[in-house]
């Protein structure tokens, strides 16, 4: 019982997928942080605009 659980890589698997979201979630609010105020003067431009 032991040997199959130390031979099982479905736990490995899981904390991969994990660290795979958690680097996208990081990619995604550097963008939103970077460019979060270009948006708000871009839109703030067409407000005054309309």
């Amino acid at each position: 019982m032991l040997k199959k659980f130390i031979q099982n890589e479905e736990g490995a698997t899981a904390i991969e997928y994990g660290l795979i979201a958690a680097g996208i979630a990081v990619a995604i609010a550097a963008a939103v942080f970077a460019l979060g105020s270009r948006l708000n003067a871009l839109f703030g431009s067409v407000k005054d605009k309309i």
